[in-house]
């Protein structure tokens, strides 16, 4: 199964995921080419070779009108109506924080003069007529749609406007737009059939934006990320871009360990930038077959004042809001006593959930969590049928070993209806079907 891994040990934006991706494809230079003939108005790619503590990677950069962002002032190519210092891994200027050239429409005025609108902060139906225009294919134009999206949604979080009224300012410039198109064509021509990444550095201190001088990680970009494990550290800067968090929601299946996977080529996405710590995103891809993994969070409590009844309770409505495993084991605490440590599996993006049933039906005033790495079978549903009635088998293949196990509440409404015992439905189903059986 061909793989692909992000390496998110310097954060994530745009351009640098787009260099990283480009050293994927067979012939990054005629790639460049079809970037440059999407129709992105004012736009131009440009590829350059970059290192980084001595390794080689590429550097993507995005000309407006023939300057990348941030030397606009310099080359009088348009104004800012904000200026903006930002201290970025990607860039002093990074093309995601700043406001470029905005869209021009292609018409004239009475004078023979073309009318270019500077820094119009765009709504996503702006960013949606920008994408029914360039020369992609549905699925690309959908990807692109699916991440402002994903930024709409975030931001109208951020200032309590619906979406609709959401306005985007650095994510909706022509350099941002651009490296979501890239991004998202490079995922389409790469093809990957699995997608995962690192945990997600998100670098610290503060970044000057259009509303002013906020945290790091920026509100936008804090709540693209939640369900996927960051961390801070001693960088000093946004390591992490709302174009980039988005891109990576979007596009990755889970956020953990590099999974066990054969790798064919690596590629250096660049910033420029210089930390102790080489400024890039890698790329890997390469082959996993059926071999997976995955990562969920693990919630655990301790529990000394709880009646098996209310233990019991709890995990019903931890199920009910998403938890993949509950369970509980013995344990001793403080003062000798005799507890229970009850433990929580479940994805990422049910942990919010989770947590808030923890605290609401139990005793626990404080909860531990961590990432954990998971070993896993790629599992289908088959439905058999047999003299008994229909029943579905859960199939699980991977690592060279194939395992079938048919639905317990089948079996269940066999053994009731013919009022006989599970093992004899089983023992029944099994000797009619032994086709499913086969691969085992």
């Amino acid at each position: 199964m061909k793989t692909l891994y992000f390496d998110c040990s310097m954060g994530a934006a745009g351009d640098m995921l787009t260099a990283s991706l480009l050293e994927l494809v067979p012939d990054p230079d005629a790639f460049v080419g079809e970037l440059n003939s999407l129709g992105i108005p004012h736009v131009r790619f440009q590829k350059a070779p970059v290192s980084k503590c001595g390794i080689r990677g590429t550097h993507m950069a995005v000309l407006i009108d023939g300057a990348e962002e941030g030397e606009a002032d310099t080359q009088g190519h348009g104004h800012h109506e904000h200026e903006h210092d930002h201290d970025h891994h990607d860039h002093d200027h990074d093309h995601e924080h700043h406001h470029a050239e905005e869209y021009a429409h292609d018409h004239e005025d009475s004078h023979g003069d073309p009318h270019v609108h500077h820094h119009e902060h765009r709504g996503l139906a702006s960013v949606e007529e920008i994408t029914a225009s360039l020369k992609v294919s549905q699925k690309v134009r959908e990807d692109i749609l699916a991440v402002y999206r994903l930024i709409a949604e975030a931001e109208s979080s951020v200032h309590g406007r619906p979406v609709s009224e959401v306005h985007f300012h650095e994510v909706g410039t022509l350099d941002a737009i651009a490296d979501v198109a890239a991004v998202c064509l490079l995922m389409e021509r790469i093809a990957p059939e699995a997608v995962y990444a690192s945990p997600v550095h998100v670098g610290s201190g503060t970044v000057n934006c259009a509303h002013g001088i906020l945290p790091v990680p920026a509100p936008a970009t804090a709540i693209l990320l939640k369900g996927i494990p960051t961390y801070g550290g001693a960088i000093r800067g946004e390591l992490c871009t709302p174009t980039g968090a988005a891109l990576l929601k979007h596009f990755v299946k889970s956020f953990g360990e590099m999974p066990m996977m054969r790798t064919e080529t690596i590629g250096y996405g660049m910033g420029r930038k210089d930390f102790p710590q080489a400024n890039c995103i890698r790329a890997f891809l390469g082959e996993a077959e059926n071999d997976l993994t995955d990562s969920v969070i693990r919630l655990e409590i301790n529990l000394d004042d709880m009646t098996a009844e209310e233990i019991g309770f709890a995990t019903e409505r931890l199920f009910e809001e998403g938890a993949a495993e509950v369970f509980t084991s013995s344990v001793l605490m403080k003062k000798n006593r005799p507890g229970t440590l009850l433990t929580v599996l479940c994805r990422p993006e049910k942990k919010e959930a989770i947590v808030r049933a923890l605290f609401v039906h139990t005793s626990t005033i404080g909860i531990r969590e961590s990432v954990v790495q998971r070993y896993i079978l790629k599992r289908q549903i088959e439905a058999a049928e047999t003299s008994l009635g229909t029943v579905h088998v859960k199939r699980s293949e991977g690592y060279g070993v194939t395992k079938a196990k048919i639905e317990y509440e089948d079996l269940a409404e066999i053994a009731r209806r013919e009022k006989i015992s599970l093992a004899e439905a089983r023992r029944r189903v099994e000797s009619e079907s032994v086709s499913i059986w086969a691969g085992q």
